[in-house]
This record gives C-alpha cells, sequence and structure tokens, in this order.
C-alpha cells in the first residue's frame, strides 16, 4: 500500500467503493486521515462494512461540512451526460475533486529515496485500444530483462494498492480517459499514447472532449519522454504540440505501416518488421511475424509502444525483443485458445467496439466471424470494407439481427448463444481458417463483462474440442 501524503488529520471522502475506492480509504487511513465513505449501491457498502468501514452518507444535505477534498471513483460522472449530485455538491461548495491517480502522484515519492541509487520511475500508457496490451507488454519486457516492475491502474491492482518503491524500481501504469480526466497530478516520467477512435463519448461530450482527457497525460505535468502513436491526427497533434520540432527526441513517434524516418526518434511496424531510426538512420530492427503473442498490425502498434517506452527506460534492443518474443498475450486479446485439424480458435471478447473489431479482422484470413451483443452507436456498418477475408459471420446476442442488416451480401448465420455460434462455425471451418470472437459489441446483453463472455467463448471451443476449459489468465 501506498499511504497517501499530506493527509494527517485532515477529513476526506471517498465516493465509490469498488477496487479503487476500497484502495483510496486504506491508503487514506495508512496516511492519517479521517475518511468518509459512500456508495449507492448496498452491496458495495456492505462489503466495504464487512472490511470494517464505517459508512456515512454523502447524498445528504452537508456531509461535506469540513471535508478537504473528495475522491471519486472512475465509474462516477463528474461532468457529462450529468455530475452525480454528491459531486455536483462538492463543486458548488468548493470541495476540490480527486481521484486516486492523483493521489498516487502526490504520494509516490518518499524520503526513502533519498538513499536509492536509481530512482523509481513511472511509465503510464493511454489511448482507445492496446493500452491494455502495450501495458502488460512493458511490465513484461521489464520483467524479463530483471529490472524491479509493478504494474497497475486499469489492469491489475487500483493504484495506490502498489508495495512502496524500491530502488531503482518501474511502475507501469494503464490509464483510461476517466481516470486522466480528473487527476490534479498527473507526473509519469515516460507517457504512453497508443492511438484513438471513438469511445465513451456520452461520457466526454463527444470527440473532442474525449481527447481532451487523454492529452491530460502530456500536458499537466510534462513527462521526460513522450511516446505517441501518429497514426491519427489526434496523434500526429499530441506529437506535434508536445515536442520542439521533428528533431526533438524527447517524443518518440510510434506508427504501424508508416515509415518515420525525419524525426529524432522513431519507431514503426511495416510489413512485419518493427524499425527503430534515431537522427535520420536506422539502429534496430526485430521480425515480428512469428510472435504469437502479438498477432496482426494493431498488436505490432503495441510491440512498437512498448518497445520505444523500454528503450527510453534505457533497455537496450536485444533484451526488449527477447521480451517481445516470450511474451503470450492477454486474455481476451487476440488470445488463441484452441486448434483442431488447421483450424485455429481465437478469442477476442475485448473487441468491444468497431475500431478494436476492425484490427481484429485485419489480423487474420479466412475468418469464421463470431460477432454480436449489445450494438453500439452506429453498429458495424464501417466494418463493411473489411469483410473481405471473413468466409461466414455468426451472429450472437441482442444485436444479432440489426447486424445482419449491416453486413450486406456476407454468408452469415443467426445463431443468438455462444454456445451455438462456436459450434455452428467449428463445423463448417477448413484448414487454414480462423474462428474469431470479434464482438463489436458491449457484452452486457448476456454477459457482466467481456471478460465472461470471453470465458464462455473458450468453454464452448474447449468443449467442441473435448479439451477441459482451458485458463483465462
Amino acid at each position: 500500500m501506498i499511504p497517501v501524503q499530506g493527509v494527517q488529520g485532515r477529513k476526506v471522502a471517498v465516493l465509490g467503493l469498488g477496487r479503487s475506492g476500497l484502495a483510496t480509504a486504506r491508503a487514506l487511513l495508512a496516511g492519517g486521515a479521517e475518511a468518509l465513505l459512500w456508495d449507492d449501491s448496498p452491496e458495495s457498502r456492505a462489503k466495504a462494512e464487512a472490511e470494517g468501514f464505517a459508512m456515512t452518507d454523502l447524498t445528504r444535505n452537508g456531509a461535506l461540512e469540513g471535508v478537504a477534498f473528495l475522491v471519486v471513483s472512475p465509474g462516477i460522472p463528474h461532468l457529462y451526460p450529468a455530475p452525480h449530485k454528491v459531486i455536483a455538491r462538492a463543486m458548488e461548495a468548493g470541495v476540490p475533486v480527486d481521484n486516486d491517480i492523483g493521489l498516487f502522484f502526490r504520494s509516490f515519492a518518499t524520503k526513502a529515496w533519498d538513499g536509492f541509487d536509481q530512482a523509481p520511475r513511472v511509465v503510464a500508457v493511454t489511448g482507445s485500444n492496446g493500452k491494455s496490451t502495450t501495458t502488460a507488454l512493458i511490465r513484461h519486457i521489464l520483467d524479463e530483462a530483471g529490472r524491479p516492475v509493478q504494474m497497475a491502474g486499469n489492469i491489475g491492482r487500483g493504484v495506490l494498492d502498489l508495495d512502496p518503491a524500491r530502488d531503482g524500481e518501474v511502475v507501469v501504469l494503464e490509464l483510461s480517459s476517466y481516470q486522466t480526466e480528473l487527476a490534479r497530478a498527473l507526473t509519469p516520467d515516460v507517457a504512453v499514447f497508443t492511438n484513438l477512435s471513438p469511445d465513451h463519448l456520452d461520457r466526454h461530450g463527444g470527440m473532442g472532449g474525449y481527447f481532451a482527457a487523454k492529452r491530460r497525460l502530456f500536458s499537466e505535468g510534462g513527462p521526460d519522454r513522450a511516446v505517441i502513436g501518429v497514426d491519427e491526427v489526434e496523434g500526429r497533434f499530441l506529437a506535434d504540440q508536445t515536442g520542439e520540432g521533428a528533431a526533438d527526441d524527447r517524443v518518440i513517434r510510434v506508427s504501424s505501416g508508416t515509415k518515420l524516418e525525419g524525426f529524432g526518434w522513431a519507431v514503426f511496424a511495416r510489413k512485419g518488421f518493427l524499425a527503430e531510426w534515431r537522427k535520420g538512420r536506422q539502429v534496430a530492427a526485430i521480425d515480428l511475424r512469428d510472435i504469437k503473442g502479438l498477432p496482426g498490425a494493431h498488436n505490432h502498434q503495441n510491440a512498437c509502444a512498448a518497445y520505444a517506452a523500454c528503450r527510453s527506460l534505457g533497455l537496450g534492443p536485444k533484451e526488449i525483443e527477447g521480451g517481445l518474443r516470450s511474451f503470450a498475450g492477454l486474455p481476451h486479446r487476440s488470445q488463441l485458445v484452441g486448434e483442431r485439424g488447421g483450424v485455429r480458435f481465437v478469442n477476442d471478447s475485448k473487441a468491444t467496439n468497431v475500431d478494436s473489431a476492425a484490427k481484429a479482422l485485419q489480423a487474420f484470413d479466412k475468418i469464421r466471424w463470431i460477432a454480436g451483443g449489445m450494438g453500439k452507436e452506429g453498429g458495424i456498418a464501417a466494418l463493411q470494407p473489411l469483410l473481405g477475408s471473413v468466409v461466414k459471420a455468426y451472429l450472437i446476442g441482442h444485436s444479432a439481427r440489426d447486424f445482419a442488416l449491416q453486413i450486406g451480401d456476407l454468408p452469415h448465420e443467426i445463431c443468438e448463444t455462444m454456445a451455438r455460434a462456436v459450434a455452428r462455425a467449428a463445423a463448417e471451418a477448413g484448414p487454414g481458417e480462423v474462428v474469431l470472437l470479434a464482438p463489436a459489441a458491449a457484452s452486457f446483453d448476456q454477459y457482466p463483462n467481456f471478460e465472461k463472455r470471453g470465458e464462455d467463448f473458450m468453454a464452448q471451443v474447449a468443449a467442441v474440442l473435448g479439451q477441459p476449459p482451458a485458463d483465462a489468465g
């Protein structure tokens, strides 16, 4: 645990008692604060009370009197589509609103660091797609290279649940837009921006607000090094705003598909090869084509971002390459879960929007595509140009019939359930084909989250193959 600094004897309110909220409460108490805790969910309150915490109803009038600041869990809206009533009251009363990420950055460094040979460092990763894989890949590469490392944020542990830093340790954080938009302190040593595509637009009031939330990671504290994906206009804008010209190697530009030669520092992948260029010349190259844990151009972009971040931390190309090759991938993200008779079964349940599904569809040839769920605004019509590699679609969930109307003449079958979709796709697939779960939709019509959806896919594949269910993690 990382005790929160500067709160001794102060009254601090915590709204939301999920994973990050409970970790925040513990860290505040460890820092000597009086913590006032509340969650709108009776189940969450009961869980916190079982841990020994007392509840304070922050929704009642006067509950925030004397409170130094309010800490809000990331899933609770503070601006759009409308602020939670407790947050609205805090802002009306001038009570500062923060989150656990802000508390982490103001509490991570301690006097113990004075005795370290090498100061700990923080790498923070944000973006729309690929940030979980990039975060886990950076952690894996550092671990394989023998560097002390911890991982937290939107993946793994809550940030305040981390252990106090060791000499020379690197903390790798995945940060969502919900986390970056509200943190009052954002001071990573290395900041990574993977890419941007429409998501969470109701929460951010549109695409501009969404990008602004991501951009705060680079504009608030000014990282020593910025690794920025430049395959979209927002990334190019961010790189331009962050650097002092093309030769400024504090910005490492990253691309999947575009050759970047005219910059101080760049890492890009083309035709399956990663190349690092510095000051107008190539200094390293890695063949990514046979790395099973990183299939497709989208994962090659993730590899470039992780490579650049690790290079900025002082690792050499060869030790980074070793980490790339031993990376097994993350559950539910282009995860190979079975193979029979030349047919591969791939779980990409995390492909919950059109952009991430597009990346999955471009990673494989001859696809038996399982898609559907709770469709998002706009449906999947934008995927039509990418369906040339799809042999047939097997549609499930609430939006199955809507999706069927949006895929043109592509052969398809309304399966409704995962069990039927996997059984039908497996029965019809031939050697060289891939049965791919890439839903392009949320899971909430049939599952509590994308992880449970992916686990069901894996269980159905195991049943078809006559094998024990694979381990999702």
